[in-house]
């Protein structure tokens, strides 16, 4: 399986990738297929879900998707009550954000290894506990001199 494109979470104002797909809770638990087209390996739940925490509460903010005729997927589409955020009650899990420079590459899913992770767990879409695991340190930042950034670091 390839790597695949991250979901995003808003921390610190900042959209930070999440290893972690909660709405497909939903899908899986309302018996809704999406029905969004697939546009390459990279993606195949076939959409990115953009989120945020606010007082303590997971919300969905908007999905980035595209129907095999070309519609633009909203969230009303799913959500038809909730046009601007919806809060995801339907999910209980562990968000997990990647943080510091990727350790070690795996080409499939989100298996690549990073120098910390933040886990944070969620109760119906309430936030839990938050947990901050250390996997190692890199050795060297590799800076990509045309852009003066590291590419292995996700933040």
């Amino acid at each position: 399986m390839t790597a695949q494109i991250p979901e995003t979470l808003l921390l610190d104002r900042r959209p930070r990738s999440m290893c972690s797909e909660p709405l497909n809770d939903y899908f899986a638990l309302s018996g809704l297929r999406s029905g969004f087209e697939i546009s390459c390996t990279a993606l195949w739940r076939g959409y990115v879900g953009h989120r945020e925490i606010t007082h303590d509460r997971l919300y969905l903010l908007r999905i980035d998707a595209c129907y095999p005729d070309g519609r633009e997927a909203k969230l009303t589409d799913f959500f038809p009550e909730h046009p601007d955020r919806v809060f995801a009650h339907w999910y209980s899990g562990t968000l997990r954000i990647p943080e510091g420079r990727r350790l070690h590459y795996v080409h499939g899913g989100y298996v690549s290894t990073f120098e910390r992770d933040r886990l944070i767990r969620v109760e119906r879409g309430t936030v839990v506990g938050i947990e901050m695991r250390t996997n190692g340190v890199a050795q060297h930042a590799k800076i990509d001199p045309a852009n003066g950034t590291d590419p292995e670091r996700p933040e």
